[in-house]
């Protein structure tokens, strides 16, 4: 049963199961992780739960393909592929479906999001460009968070944790009413507040409750699901608190058509309220409403084919309270983007070698139709390899902070958004190669060059006069690398991390004063290696090492991170563990958005997860 503390061997999920897991990203439908032709690693709910991990932002550290960086109590910069900072805005996330990126700026506000971890079924990340599926903005990778179906989350959980820097509570109850399953959730969770090298507080301490459903009928392949939650937080702050509240609602039909193929109808509306109590710039807010519409049909019948296509329609309503001395202008705006995308996979020869092409036409608001194709070709000379070549075009479209921001919000403008700002451009170039040679051992490569044009810039008009341009361009070489061991039947490591060598640079007539420098402050490498062990009397061990390379602008020092998870399954039902995190180093400093950045600090939890 779903969520019962399992005091399984590692060997009961074996390498090739891991490579038998089914994801969705790469190609919108249902294939074998080992057949996916993309650089994809799948955090997996039993990843999730022996990391100790007690958010999102933290479970996707497991990623090696993503770079996780904490700014303060509840804030993070998170990307893949370069362009990380505090407004990053390559990367597509979605949670079952719902897209979570704000159209303020194009990123996600990561203190929003949130799921009782242990309803996770998997998290698939998907770094390099994904366009043609996912639309716009999926530029450097798509993060697409999938929780588990209510008929395996029966019975009663309770999970709680506690420790020095955060406390953790939630409770689940899943039952069946007829033919269909649900499930009823509530959880909170309290972050004290970081400190500076001084150590005087940061006065960012961080709360957030939420409570949530899901009801499935049928199954998965054909079948109907309906899901939505509500949410309060607060967020501390030094200039002034912060009130976040939203609700979310969404819908899906899947149905097995007879001619073999499937088409699946989703809607959802998601509506985030944000408003800002602060002392430098002003009180503001934002009322922001969005309404998705997706359909997508898998054609059946075909014998060395597979189609699939789709139609895309999303609205955002977004409402602004300007502050004193920053607007968006104007205030309310109405945005839309509609879609429709295509993929065709065809076998060449018997199987072995396919060749993949794909095309979304995207009209959105600001700068009207956009198109982003896709192609890929793929050869497997053995059950156990797989080799891809790769080109696509994405692009990363306009948010309102590129067209719509001035500073201060009424002339003359210091600051001003820029009105013919267009959308990005990334022209993308992957090899990559996947292979288990052994019942124990299976690794995989990827190496990307990526060509960039129209970067957002910050251009001079005059003396203390901004407006923001496309005049940088640039290009980058990625690789990113990673694989399991299974050392003993009972020992399992894992290691992976990527390798970043970016040059960008402005184009001929700016009179950006900044340059690339604020485009993003990437390490130019990061990696991670992690140890399972399972010991007798139900006792399993887990350890991870992080490491970080520096950060050049704003400078922030390479640091080593070492985790470490002790668990022990009374019997079955409940799960008792002891987690440290950071424990290699008092303190540590992982992203600078000031002149006092936050110290990420040792911590220590103690954790119960009683199924009952």
């Amino acid at each position: 049963m779903a969520g019962q503390a399992d005091p399984g061997t590692l060997a009961d999920f074996s390498l090739e199961e891991l490579g038998d897991i089914e994801i969705t990203s790469v190609s919108k439908h249902a294939e074998r992780l080992a057949d996916a032709p993309a650089s994809v690693f799948v955090i997996t709910a039993e990843d999730i739960r022996r990391s100790g991990v007690t958010s999102l932002p933290e479970a996707l550290r497991l990623a090696p393909n993503l770079e996780v960086a904490r700014v303060s109590a509840s804030f993070y910069a998170i990307s893949s592929r370069g362009f990380n900072n505090g407004a990053g805005n390559k990367l597509q996330v979605l949670l079952d479906g719902r897209i979570l990126y704000t159209p303020l700026f194009s990123g996600v506000f990561w203190d929003t999001p949130d799921v009782m971890l242990e309803d996770v079924e998997r998290i698939e990340v998907l770094s390099g460009p994904a366009a043609t599926l996912w639309g716009a903005n999926a530029v450097n990778g798509v993060i697409n968070i999938i929780t588990r179906r209510a008929s395996d989350t029966q019975g009663t959980l309770l999970g709680a944790s506690a420790g020095d820097r955060e406390r953790n509570y939630a409770l689940r109850y899943g039952g069946t009413a007829g033919a269909a399953s649900y499930r009823i959730y509530g959880k909170f969770f309290e972050r004290d507040a970081t400190e500076q090298a001084g150590g005087a507080s940061q006065d960012d301490a961080w709360h957030r409750g939420e409570i949530g459903f899901r009801a499935d009928w049928g199954t998965a392949a054909d079948g109907f699901t309906v899901q939505g939650a509500t949410y309060r937080g607060d967020l501390d702050g030094p200039a002034g608190d912060t009130e976040i509240a939203g609700t979310n609602v969404l819908g899906r039909w899947n149905r097995t058509l007879a001619s073999g193929g499937a088409t699946q109808l989703q809607a959802y509306f998601d509506r985030n309220d944000r408003d800002v109590d602060n002392r430098l710039v002003g009180d503001a807010g934002q009322r922001l409403q969005i309404y998705e519409v997706d359909f997508q049909h898998e054609v059946g019948g075909l014998q060395r084919q597979t189609i699939v296509w789709g139609i895309n329609h999303r609205a955002a309503n977004d409402d602004i309270d300007n502050a004193l001395l920053t607007a968006f202008l104007p205030a309310e705006r109405s945005l839309r983007w509609t879609s429709v995308f295509v993929r065709d996979e065809f076998a060449l020869r018997d199987d072995r070698l396919r060749l993949i092409g794909g095309l979304r036409v995207e009209r959105n608001s600001y700068t009207g139709t956009e198109v982003m194709p896709t192609l890929r070709l793929t050869w497997k000379p053995t059950g156990s390899q797989l080799l891809w070549l790769s080109a696509a075009r994405a692009v990363r479209t306009p948010s309102r902070f590129d067209r719509d921001f001035f500073r201060p919000s009424q002339p003359p403008f210091i600051f001003a958004g820029g009105p013919d700002f267009q959308s990005e451009v990334a022209n993308v170039y992957s090899v990559g190669y996947r292979f288990q040679p052994s019942s124990r051992l299976s690794y995989a490569m990827t190496v990307s060059h990526h060509d960039y044009d129209r970067l957002r810039s910050i251009e001079q008009i005059a003396p203390f006069r901004f407006i923001i341009g496309n005049k940088m361009e640039g290009d980058a070489t990625s690789v990113e690398a990673w694989g399991t061991l299974q050392v003993t039947e009972r020992w399992r490591l894992s290691a992976g991390g990527a390798w970043l060598d970016q040059h960008l640079r402005l184009k001929a007539g700016s009179a950006d004063p900044a340059g690339p420098r604020l485009a993003g402050n990437d390490p130019k490498y990061h990696w991670i290696m992690r140890s399972s062990l399972d010991l007798p009397g139900r006792l399993e061990l887990d350890a991870s090492v992080r490491h970080v390379a520096e950060l050049p602008l704003p400078q922030v020092p390479a640091y080593t991170a070492f985790d470490m998870r002790l668990g022990w399954h009374a019997n079955d039902r409940l799960e008792l563990s002891l987690t440290g995190q950071n424990l290699f180093d008092a303190r540590h400093v992982e992203f600078n958005a000031g002149s006092a950045p936050s110290q990420i600090e040792r911590e220590v939890r103690m954790g119960i997860r009683w199924l009952f």
